[in-house]
């Protein structure tokens, strides 16, 4: 791959844990857990070939309606995750970041992510972004209350600089796996011009061939953002 054709920023809705687990009789957790192993995998990779921005949408604003064991293990794994990630993301000069209502968490876990931002704030590469209880209409909401509290004038640059991906850019590939074919509340802001690419492959089977492989794809599409 080489690092001029690479998109700038590149969303990716990870879907398909619950199904892969499904599929081989194994309890959901165990695809979670097989899906994070797959995030550190395609993190690297795009931190190698020169994406600036990777965001990741890990739990959105309707999964606590999920059983709560489950919303309880996601917690958990997610804690260890960070935590393990930690020494990845200085050996790559991965900078993290997460969006979205991080409130709702336990002090805890907030504290990690905290710390987890603050100890790689300094690092140059990729930007790892975990969307975390984030939903769009949620964030878009949040923003108008930020311009309002600022009072901004409203338009697109003060708007954007009240989403929680200011200073990202706009998302120029989205991807989701599983063989869904929605947004499910997911940058509906940033993805007005995305380029999606829906993959049948569950999250936790998606691999760095394929990414390229739609790299490839996204290279040969021409984007002309409602031009001619």
């Amino acid at each position: 791959m080489i690092n001029s054709s690479c998109p700038s920023h590149i969303a990716i809705i990870m879907d398909g844990n619950g199904r892969w687990a499904k599929q081989k009789d194994l309890k959901r957790t165990a695809g979670h857990e097989a899906g994070a192993k797959v995030v550190r995998n395609i993190t690297k990779y795009c931190a190698k070939i020169g994406v600036k921005y990777l965001t990741l949408y890990a739990f959105s604003t309707e999964n606590w309606t999920r059983p709560k064991l489950e919303v309880e293990y996601l917690m958990k794994l997610l804690e260890k995750y960070l935590k393990n990630e930690l020494e990845t993301f200085m050996q790559n000069s991965i900078r993290f970041k997460a969006i979205g209502d991080l409130s709702k968490f336990s002090k805890n876990l907030q504290k990690t992510i905290k710390d987890i931002e603050e100890k790689t704030l300094e690092n140059s590469g990729l930007t790892q972004v975990l969307a975390l209880n984030y939903g769009s209409k949620d964030e878009i909401i949040r923003a108008i209350k930020k311009l309002n509290e600022k009072k901004l004038e409203v338009n697109e640059e003060n708007f954007e600089s009240c989403l929680d991906t200011a200073g990202f850019g706009d998302v120029d590939l989205l991807i989701r796996t599983s063989g869904e074919i929605r947004l499910s509340n997911y940058l509906l802001w940033q993805n007005a011009y995305a380029e999606m690419f829906f993959t049948k492959t569950l999250w936790p089977d998606f691999t760095i061939e394929e990414l390229d492989n739609i790299i490839e794809d996204f290279n040969k599409r021409q984007r002309r953002f409602g031009g001619v």
